[in-house]
């Protein structure tokens, strides 16, 4: 049995989850960080070891905590972490626990605990989503998801401390170490800005094409706009690294420290008028947005009645498929864009032969144990334990290649992750990198794939 193997795929693509035509998008709006601004991985081992001294000097924990090194190929974003558990899981699509990628602490958790923990693989949603059945992480549920890029030294933090109690037999409350991880991890962050302010090159990644890129939309008559969480001290060092001292140029309104998705969601906060010489907000008024001032928090019932951009004229690219993605799209009718940067990462492992190979048996074993599992034959069923044996191994070994915790951060063994589930629901198109639009023209219509259904495959047809 014999399969030709896949194409590579290009690593600059861009990728369409709905049609989007270009030549109705008349506005771009950008958030900042992991979007425009890519930062080197040595700016996760920054944050990582100043959370780590943070809650040794300030909640107190044991000094013995300084001494856990970050491993930057621990975790990997969109996963979960159980407050009540103490565990981090990977959930697909489907809420179910993805067997193998559960942590307690830097500790695999077998699946028979795992199962006599939760009962079951699948998961109940009020469990995951809170009562509200919300997407964004309801204060009722049991889980919390880290889906940002900042949130992966977060998590390898928090299983490293716990790691420590378990280790030392120390008893601790898994809900009360996630959030002084997360307070300490949040409260670095300023200590950080000042620190990428005073050597930037050595933190963010620089791209040439950038500038190209908002040079190609301005000469269109494209209308852009930034709305970033960000300081503006922060703001302006990093795009004055990226781009020039002008960049503001390019811009028709920059509004810092928006306290998204409050910027999406509070229609009762007012833009007001960010001072540059004092550093601070005024707190005149705000009847229009000018270009070339930098305005502070807001709402974007504000920016849309200020501007006159609506709807789908509208395209908004951010890194977070909730704070910058999901509400523009369910409540303002936005298109989207989302910038996945280790997007790179899965299509270069996806491009391997050996990967493709494993892949590619995999398919064909499974549908050899679909045929065969009713032969109730002595020989089927030897063959049946050797596949079966066969399709576990390799199931580890396409995962394992992603990452060896938790594989791959799109798809669980066959199902789209519960990541994955997001993304594809708030993001029109996804790509790694922002400059990959420059291949295609202010007019160009992306078009999705049409996928095969379940019932659409010849092999189950009888």
């Amino acid at each position: 049995m014999a399969k030709k193997l896949p194409s590579d795929v290009h690593p600059d693509a861009v990728f369409a989850c709905n049609e989007l035509d270009l030549s109705e998008v008349q506005v771009y709006g950008f958030d900042y960080d992991y979007t425009l601004a890519c930062y080197k991985p040595i700016l996760e081992d920054l944050l990582y070891n100043l959370a780590r001294e943070m809650l040794v000097k300030r909640f107190r924990y044991p000094e013995d905590i300084l001494q856990l090194e970050y491993e930057p190929n621990f975790a990997v974003r969109g996963l979960h972490y159980d407050v009540e558990k103490g565990l981090l899981v990977k959930l697909d699509s489907f809420l179910q626990l993805q067997l193998g990628s559960v942590y307690r602490g830097r500790t695999k958790v077998e699946a028979d605990e795992v199962l006599k923990l939760y009962h079951n693989r699948l998961l109940p949603i009020a469990y995951v989503e809170g009562p509200n059945n919300s997407y964004r992480h309801n204060t009722n549920s049991k889980m919390v998801q880290l889906a940002d890029l900042f949130s992966v030294p977060e998590m390898c933090l928090l299983c490293n401390v716990i790691e420590y109690f378990e280790r030392n037999r120390i008893d601790y409350n898994p809900e009360i170490v996630f959030h002084d991880t997360r307070t300490a991890m949040g409260s670095c962050h300023p200590i950080m800005h000042g620190k990428v302010m005073r050597n930037t090159e050595k933190y963010i990644e620089r791209n040439p094409k950038l500038v190209k890129f908002f040079e190609k939309l301005q000469q269109a008559g494209k209308n852009l706009f930034l709305v970033t969480n960000s300081p503006y001290s922060f703001v302006n060092c990093g795009m004055s690294f990226l781009v020039g001292a002008n960049w503001r140029d390019f811009f028709d309104v920059v509004i810092v420290q928006a306290r998204k998705p409050k910027f999406f969601t509070d229609e009762s906060r007012p833009i007001r008028l960010f001072d540059e010489r004092t550093q601070s907000h005024l707190w005149d008024r705000v009847f229009k947005l000018e270009k070339g001032k930098i305005y502070y928090e807001g709402s974007v019932r504000q920016l849309q009645e200020l501007k006159g951009w609506r709807g789908h004229s509208v395209l908004y690219f951010g890194d977070h498929p909730y704070s910058d993605l999901a509400d523009v799209t369910l409540k303002h009718s936005w298109r989207t864009g989302a910038i996945i940067s280790e997007l790179a990462h899965e299509i270069k492992t996806l491009n391997r032969k050996d990967f493709k190979m494993s892949a590619n048996w995999l398919q064909m074993l499974t549908q050899l144990i679909e045929d065969t599992q009713d032969d109730d034959s002595e020989a089927a069923q030897i063959c049946l334990k050797e596949w079966m044996e066969e399709r576990d191994q390799l199931r580890n070994k396409t995962k394992n290649v992603f990452n060896e915790q938790f594989g791959s951060v799109f798809r669980t063994y066959h199902n789209p992750t519960y990541f994955s589930r997001r993304l594809f629901r708030f993001a029109d198109i996804y790509t790694s990198d922002i400059t990959n639009l420059l291949k295609f023209s202010t007019t160009h219509t992306f078009y999705p794939r049409r996928g095969v259904m379940p019932h659409e495959y010849a092999s189950h047809f009888i």
